[in-house]
Parts: C-alpha cells; structure tokens; sequence
C-alpha cells in the first residue's frame, strides 16, 4: 500500500490541529493511531461510529487503537441522514456520561459527514466540551465536513439548524477507507471536490478535467493531491473566517439551492447532499449567467465535467415526486444561511472566481426554478 502521506495544518491558534492524509494511515504499520493516542493520553474515549461503517471498520479501527493503547469505547448509531437529530446525541451524551468521562476525555468520530457532525455537536456539550477527534470514513467528510468544526442536527425546520462550532484536534483522512464505498458515494464526495474548484481555483478545475476518473477510481496519488488540494484551501478559509461572517460562506457554494432539493425530498437515499450540492451548484452558476455575471460557456463546462463522470445536472425524476418552484422557494427562504429577510447566494464571475451575495431578487431565483423544474 502506499504510505505516502500529507499534512495541512488548521492554523485557529490555541485550538489549531492538523489534518493528515495518505492511504493505510489506521491499517497496520500507519501513523494514524498512534497520532491519535497522543490526543487521547490515557484517559476514557469513545468512538461514535454507524452501522455501515461498524461493519466495514471499526474491528481494525479499535484493534489500531488498542495497538497504540487507545481503549474506546464503541457507540453505534443507525446509519444514514435521519439519525441527524437530537435523540442520537442524546444517546451519545448519556453513553459517555455513564463512563464517567473527565476533561481529558475523548470522543472519535468514525464516519461520514452525519457521524461527524453529531458526535462533535456531543462532544462539544460533555462537560462543556471533551476532545474531539475526526475519521472521515467518506470522500464528502474527508474534504469538507470533517474540517472546520461545524456540527449540529437536521430538525423539520431545515437541514442543520442546531449546533454549534466546535473544532477537532485532529482529522485522520485515511483514504484507504474509501475502497468500500460504493460508487454513487464516491461520486457524491466529488461534487465537493469540484466545489473548491469552483469557488475559488480555475487551474484546480482544469486539473479535475483532466484527473477526475483517477480521482474517482481511488487512485492513491491522484486521490491524496485531489483530498489535499480541497483540506489546504478550507483550512485557509477557516482560518480566516471559523464562524462565517464572511468568507467561509463561500464554502455554501450550491448549498442554498441543494439544502432546498434536501428538504423536500427528506434528506434520505433518493437525493445524497453530495448530489443536491452539484445540482445546486450547476443552478447557482445557471442563475449567475443569467445575471449577466458569468459566461454561459462556463455553465456549460461544469455540466458537461458532471455529466462525464455521472453525478446530476437536473432535478432527478422519481415516480410521484412533484417539484414545484414555489415551495422551493419557501423552502429557501427558512434556509439558515438568511440574513436579515434575505436570502444570501453565492454566485460567480467565472469558474474559480465566485462571491457572496443578498442582492438577488427573488423573481428570478423563481424564473430559475422554475425553468428547472419544466426541464
């Protein structure tokens, strides 16, 4: 196995950590546990993980672990969207409190980005906060979620309106543990990956055009400088703006229109966030051009890369699924990323060159919708 592997640190001060990534980093003879013990220490951890990935990982991951003697503490989860609430967390608090947890204490997130996301939001209410450590288990996380601290719940009301921000003190990115996801998760990641390309790197886009099918297939190197790529320019960002008061809000790229897409359709298996973002994505460069802000020829290189490697560029068609612009809309409307009654988009000039905008009429976002929906 190739045991290349690579370091992006989180500079937050007091609170920065590193993200490490490489193939094989929890397998025998990797780096990755014993980074995690010196996190650790000795006192009491637990690792929040769900079913599917239980199956998959966690007996090598806990036999690494006991390796560089790190004893955790298994907490298993049902796997999937719908677990995001507040009775999973619950679950978690009310396991580690029955362990008698200390400050030093620790909880491991082995995962995807809903593993992460509910056990830092647990861990970041145990004693007022314990250590947190991320092991995405997914492209998406690996990327995106498990960076940066965000953590919270799905309510009725909308997608990740309870949490908090809460940074890790370390993210193993074991790239390794991507050889068992299927492909239509690989390809839901990618739409992240793309996301920084997008956002703020033409020449990484490039490079994606070019890499994508290596990228997709697993290929280590290509999957390690694809990985890095996107943690290097989170982290910047993170660094700059931890809360998003400005530009980590760039990172909503396609999120506006895809949360929307995520809350009508339930956040279960017929849309993955991955999806919804690339739907999203390709809308708000749509809306963009309709705008008078980006070239039409930019909007159509980003459907086509999409459409080459299979991830949506439309509204999917399911028996008795019904969309409709309007609700939406509504849908929209309640996102929490409004501010001050109005809805924040972010657009672009061209592709690597997007911004952060509330001046956008809501007539149009509806015009686009709607010629979405009609197509």
């Amino acid at each position: 196995m190739n045991r290349a592997e690579d370091t992006v640190r989180v500079e937050l001060g007091d609170r920065s950590y590193d993200i490490v990534i490489g193939a094989g980093l929890l397998a025998p003879g990797g780096s990755g546990a014993a980074r995690i013990g010196k996190i650790t220490g000795s006192g009491p951890a637990w690792i929040v993980t769900d079913a599917t990935v239980a199956d998959l990982h966690l007996r090598p991951v806990l036999s690494a672990l006991a390796a560089a003697d790190v004893d955790a503490t298994p907490v298993i989860l049902p796997a999937g969207e719908s677990s995001k609430t507040m009775a999973s967390v619950e679950r978690i608090v009310g396991t580690v409190l029955d362990g008698v947890p200390e400050r030093s204490s620790s909880i491991i997130a082995l995962g995807g980005g809903v593993v992460g996301d509910i056990a830092g939001f647990a861990a970041s209410m145990i004693l007022r906060g314990i250590g947190f450590i991320q092991v995405p288990s997914t492209l998406l996380a690996q990327i995106d979620s498990s960076v940066g601290g965000k953590t919270g719940i799905n309510t009725a009301h909308g997608k990740n309106l309870v949490g908090a921000f809460y940074q890790p003190r370390l993210v193993i990115a074991d790239t390794g543990l991507l050889d068992s996801l299927p492909r239509r998760e690989i390809l839901a990641g990618y739409a992240e990956v793309v996301k920084y390309a997008l956002l703020g790197d033409r020449g990484f886009f490039d490079w994606l055009e070019d890499n994508a099918v290596d990228v997709i297939a697993g290929d280590a190197d290509a999957l390690r400088q694809a990985v890095r790529t996107c943690c290097a320019a989170k982290a910047v960002i993170v660094g700059r703006d931890e809360r998003e008061a400005g530009a980590r809000a760039l990172l909503n790229l396609g999120h506006t229109f895809g949360h929307a897409l995520e809350t009508e359709t339930g956040y279960g298996s017929e849309l993955l966030h991955g999806e919804a973002v690339a739907i999203g994505m390709v809308m708000a460069f749509e809306l963009s051009s309709a705008l008078g802000l980006c070239a039409a020829g930019d909007v159509e290189r980003i459907r086509r890369h999409f459409a080459r490697v299979g991830l949506p560029v439309g509204l999917p068609s399911v028996p008795g699924r019904v969309w409709d612009p309007d609700t939406l809309l509504d849908h929209m409307r309640h996102d929490k990323k409004v501010r001050d009654g109005h809805m924040v988009f972010v657009l672009a000039r061209a592709i690597g060159e997007a911004f952060v905008t509330a001046d956008v009429d809501p007539a149009d976002v509806r015009t686009l919708l709607a010629r979405t929906v009609a197509a």
